[in-house]
């Protein structure tokens, strides 16, 4: 059976849908390839808290995308700017300078104008006020360039995109997994299609991959991340297993980006394996460790805790929990810190010991108890004076320790006490496909295939090591507006010379 379309966009998350609204706003005939059945679609896009971070000069910019945010509620906010080379700079910092400069001016200088869109298309969003802001004076003043989400977190994202799709008659195939692209004269033409059981040919003029990283895929984990990759869990989707990326490598796609680096963070130990669809909204994360300190089964410390603001470290710090013992960790925290705790800490799914002494709480964990106690001791004994204050790097650290804690160090001292176990769970793969700032994927003379354009976590080159918090669903949707109109673009072009 053969069917023939425009623009075949593969996959069905925010980077998928966003192409797929793009194009058929620019003209094309649609198709959206979903590889998971329709209860299980939205790719890792679902599973998010929603928390998006884009450019803006001031708080009339926030309000164009929430218009219901009344003045009386505006009044009360303190908006620091967070300008296109505020976006630029966080992004170099974060990624040691390695993000690819075209990429990265992309992703930051077209986030605004995306967002907007994003709200043209149905997306509705709200602040972030439990995460990234504090009350000061009677005012709410926020921090950390993370403003604003989605509404209903990942799901409210995933049911308006599903839902502006509907609006534009664009086609959805669910279970319906892409395995080859069809090649003719250089030229895409089509993506070989395995259609709930049966094998169907979709004739495409350009084709759209954005289904994802390998990073559910345990075998290319292995190869490119290291056998150790094996025990992570898999924060989100079952179904991005490296398809997309596999495909285009076979058709002459260069590779690109940290092929050996990866987005992960700590996440309850007790966490699914894979995203549970039934418990979305990355729930199991686990990500007050700066207020506290984390310890391995071997009783030691391992990362500088309050390095940095949560939003710049968490994407790094799985990997680092991943290298413990067990690939286990315990955050550590006192009652003088645990009514600051994230929301996350507090669902009926987290994962906790508690005791009314530390020589109480050590005997419940599987760790080396004398050790435990001693890092603890050693860790209260360097903390130094100073005004503790959680809104903004205070300084207040350690002295004389290893790793030290560079902010926000309290003694561990006032019972109860509470351990959280964690471990690490993969979110996507940094590396991915070599594009332009078009979202054309480039061959290894770095010249595009005609008719392939790529998009979201298959984009390699913006992230190394880290990345800026709500950075990546930025980048599905700048890249993924970029890429479906630019496809429609070249289908346009493609019927004017076979005219």
């Amino acid at each position: 059976m053969t069917k023939s379309y425009d623009v075949v966009v593969v996959g069905a998350g925010n980077a998928a849908l966003c192409a797929a609204i793009s194009a058929k706003e620019n003209g094309s005939n649609v198709l959206v390839l979903e590889k998971g059945p329709e209860h299980k679609s939205g790719g890792n896009s679902y599973f998010t808290d929603g928390a998006i971070r884009f450019a803006y000069n001031e708080l009339k910019d926030i309000r164009k995308v929430i218009p219901a945010l009344q003045d009386d509620e505006a009044d009360k906010i303190v908006m620091p700017e967070y300008s296109a080379s505020d976006y630029y700079e966080d992004l170099m910092r974060v990624t040691d300078g390695q993000s690819h400069p075209e990429l990265a001016n992309q992703l930051t200088t077209k986030s605004y104008e995306t967002i907007v869109w994003m709200r043209e298309n149905g997306v509705e969003f709200e602040l972030n006020y439990d995460n990234q802001s504090f009350k000061q004076d009677g005012k709410i003043h926020f921090w950390g360039g993370l403003p604003v989400k989605t509404k209903d977190k990942g799901i409210g994202l995933m049911k308006q995109l599903f839902k502006r799709a509907k609006e534009l008659e664009i086609d959805i195939w669910y279970e319906s997994q892409a395995t080859k692209l069809q090649v003719n004269d250089d030229q895409i033409t089509g993506v070989k299609v395995l259609r709930q059981g049966e094998e169907v040919t979709v004739e495409a003029k350009s084709v759209v991959l954005a289904c994802g990283s390998f990073e559910a895929n345990k075998n290319l984990r292995s190869k490119y991340l290291g056998t150790e990759w094996e025990a992570a869990i898999v924060r989100g989707t079952e179904f991005n297993t490296g398809d997309g990326i596999e495909m285009a490598l076979e058709v002459g796609a260069q590779k690109f980006g940290e092929w050996d680096g990866c987005h992960s963070i700590g996440t309850d130990f007790n966490a699914p394996k894979v995203g549970d669809f039934t418990k979305p909204g990355d729930i199991f994360k686990k990500h007050s460790y700066p207020l506290g300190i984390m310890l391995n089964n071997d009783g030691n410390r391992f990362v500088d805790e309050g390095a940095d603001f949560r939003n710049y470290t968490y994407a790094k710090y799985g990997r680092e929990v991943l290298k413990q013992p067990g690939h286990v960790a315990y955050q550590i925290f006192d009652a003088q810190v645990r009514p600051l705790l994230r929301k996350e800490y507090n669902l009926e799914e987290a994962t906790f010991y508690e005791a009314d002494t530390l020589a109480e709480l050590v005997e419940k964990l599987p760790v080396n108890k004398e050790q435990f106690i001693k890092t603890i001791e050693e860790y209260n004994n360097a903390v130094q004076d100073g005004e503790y204050n959680p809104s903004v790097k205070d300084g207040k650290g350690t002295k004389g320790i290893t790793p030290p804690k560079t902010n926000w160090a309290m003694k561990i001292e006032q019972g109860p006490f509470y351990a959280f176990p964690v471990t690490c769970g993969i979110t996507f793969a940094f590396g991915g496909l070599h594009v332009n700032k078009n979202g054309e994927v480039l061959n290894k003379d770095e010249e595009p295939i005609k008719g392939l354009f790529a998009a979201g976590e298959m984009v390699g080159g913006i992230f190394y090591k880290n990345y800026p918090g709500g950075s990546g669903l930025m980048s599905g949707a700048v890249f993924g507006k970029i890429s479906g109109a630019q496809a429609a673009n070249y289908v346009n072009e493609f019927h004017k010379i076979s005219k």
